[in-house]
């Protein structure tokens, strides 16, 4: 009897399905479905805003500065490209102040703060800056979000420092 209720009830789904786009957590009533049996369908819709701002560096590849999704934002590394693409020149202090700088720009066109800041990320082409790029990052980040932080063998455009975080929205 409950294999063959399911066998009735997967047929009708197939039959009777279709894509549709709901908001998250919406039940979906099937009319088709026998009344007896129970039943509540979770659908997701993508829901994903891209984020975009001229006041901060543009992507050096096939990305968004950040996404925006179910109440938190996804902010792509930022590394010391001023938003007229031009790799600064300095210390690795002056670059991890240009990439919070690109993080607060793209962190407030998605409608939030660096207050709502709650990871961040810190990769470094040289774990032998990690003083140097901690002191102007503590400035930035004074409420101190969860971190992470590591050494990588190269990144992006030769810099030493690229930093990527999530917030809430």
């Amino acid at each position: 009897m409950f294999s063959a209720t399911f066998r009735v009830l997967f047929s009708r789904l197939s039959t009777s399905s279709r894509l549709i786009s709901s908001p998250l957590h919406s039940s979906l009533p099937i009319s088709r479905l026998p009344s007896r049996i129970p039943y509540q369908f979770v659908t997701m819709s993508t829901g994903l805003d891209i984020v975009h701002t001229a006041g901060a560096a543009q992507p050096v590849g096939p990305y968004s500065q950040a996404i925006k999704v179910n109440g938190q934002i996804f902010l792509s590394g930022q590394i010391p490209l001023t938003k007229d693409g031009v790799l600064i020149e300095g210390s690795v202090t002056e670059k991890t102040r240009l990439c919070c700088e690109n993080i607060k720009a793209v962190v407030e066109a998605a409608g939030s703060s660096v207050e709502k800041i709650f990871k961040v990320t810190v990769l470094l082409a040289d774990m032998a800056d990690f003083d140097e790029m901690n002191k102007e990052y503590g400035k930035f980040f004074a409420h101190k979000p969860a971190r992470s932080c590591f050494a990588v063998k190269q990144l992006p455009k030769g810099v030493p420092v690229e930093i990527e975080c999530i917030a809430l929205a």
